[in-house]
């Protein structure tokens, strides 16, 4: 049995509160940081949001109320609703996906490097690439050249591209895009403009009446190089436009169907009626395929989505791939020994053992999704911008994009906050529980 002296006792008290002391003196300038960048604009955010745009009158709730019931304000909230609940669960099923194949392919470390790659650049520069890559023109966008040169790959293009009838020339433009005129006096002359200069063959002769019996005509370009001749007729320097599909109808049947020659001509050797028509199909002078509005209001959320989850792949892919790494071998190498195929341990031994890092990973994107916003600033274009809105662009908009209500502004970012911290106590929670 030991006894301890009061001067002792003074001793040690008095030592640990100088480590205590000396302790707070080392964190101080830690505390006075996260004062001065988070506590402070939290406080000044809460208290701003219960003033009007002047900041000088108080309203209380109302600019709460008022993000509840504006429109623009609900897109964001739906928007980011479909953000959380698509994009962390696609960045985490494909970095997992990256991070089982890096260890079945034998250049693993180019894979990585190559999937990581993009982490390396900051969301501006990604921003300004995906929307190049986005560009409605095939000429630049990459995505719509792939998609144009499959589609003309496997689809017969139109002959002359944006022609049209020439006014006047006694022509109809039928419902659908079909160019018909009368057959009934057996000649018929459809004169055409708008093809542009690089559509005309370089085997287009003159164009030329056609002779022979039944239902005949020309189809030519109304346009003579340097000026002259007149509309609706066949004068010299006008070209024909061959290959040009052209039918025979009495009424709504096909009876006949040919293509221009060179000269532009045509004839059917069927007799002309008053009820007959010559057809030029819609599909000759259809605009050609220009491929997908990547960015316009029905595509633009998707489109965002997947300008992220090629950024952030790559981190997924990383920690899944260090959580894969310490995975105990002996339960995967027994379930192969039991035949177990490769479909068959990745779902039922890989994938369960995985789960505490799939499960970090998945908050850490919900709670990077909750907050985009320079995604969808840069790529999302000025018209349709609202419709990939969300609650931290909203909230800039507001503020500081020409909205100038700062009150507004900061009620949303309060309700994005509280809308964040749910998901950062769940995190905080699984670490602990993680280290216990």
């Amino acid at each position: 049995m030991s006894l301890r002296s009061p001067r002792g006792d003074r001793a040690s008290g008095g030592a640990l509160r100088r480590h205590r002391g000396l302790a707070l003196l080392f964190v101080l300038p830690a505390l006075l940081l996260l004062g001065a960048l988070v506590v402070y604009p939290i406080g000044y955010s809460v208290a701003r949001s219960l003033f009007d745009a002047t900041g000088h009158r108080f309203v209380g709730l109302d600019n709460y109320s008022a993000a509840f019931t504006d429109s623009a304000t609900l897109t964001a909230v739906r928007n980011n609703a479909i953000w959380v609940a698509v994009a962390p669960a696609l960045v985490t099923a494909i970095g997992l996906v990256f991070a089982v194949l890096t260890e079945k392919i034998r250049w693993a470390t180019a894979f990585k490097l190559l999937v990581f790659m993009p982490m390396a650049i900051s969301f501006l520069a990604a921003g300004i690439i995906f929307r190049m890559v986005y560009d409605a023109d095939p000429q630049r966008g990459v995505l719509n050249a792939a998609a144009v040169s499959v589609h003309d790959t496997f689809t017969d293009q139109p002959s002359y591209p944006g022609a049209r009838p020439r006014p006047g020339a006694g022509l109809e433009r039928a419902e659908g895009g079909d160019v018909q005129a009368s057959a009934a006096t057996g000649t018929a002359l459809l004169p055409l403009v708008g093809v542009q200069p690089g559509a005309l063959p370089a085997t287009a002769r003159a164009a030329r009446p056609a002779g022979g019996d039944g239902v005949r005509g020309t189809v030519f370009l109304d346009f003579v190089p340097g000026g002259g001749g007149h509309p609706g007729q066949l004068d010299p320097g006008k070209k024909g436009l061959p290959g040009i599909e052209v039918q025979l109808r009495d009424g709504a049947r096909t009876i006949a169907t040919t293509t221009t020659a060179d000269d532009g001509t045509f004839r059917f050797s069927a007799a002309p009626s008053a009820t007959t028509s010559v057809v030029l199909p819609a599909a000759d002078f259809a605009a050609p395929y220009r491929g997908i509005d990547w960015l316009g209001p029905s595509f633009v959320t998707p489109a965002i989505i997947g300008a992220y989850t090629w950024i952030w792949a790559g981190f997924a892919m990383v920690i899944i791939g260090a959580g894969l790494a310490n995975l105990p071998r002996e339960t995967i190498e027994a379930a192969r020994i039991d035949g177990a195929g490769e479909w068959q341990i990745f779902r039922r031994i890989t994938v369960p053992q995985l789960a505490p890092v799939l499960g970090v990973v998945f908050i850490t994107m919900v709670i990077n999704v909750m907050k985009i916003f320079d995604l969808v600033y840069i790529i999302a274009p000025g018209p349709v911008q609202q419709n990939a809105d969300v609650l931290a662009l909203r909230l800039y908009l507001v503020s500081f994009g020409g909205g100038n209500d700062q009150g507004l502004g900061s009620a949303l970012s309060v309700l994005l906050l509280l809308l964040v911290v749910p998901v950062m106590l769940l995190n905080i929670r699984r670490f602990r529980g993680s280290r216990s």
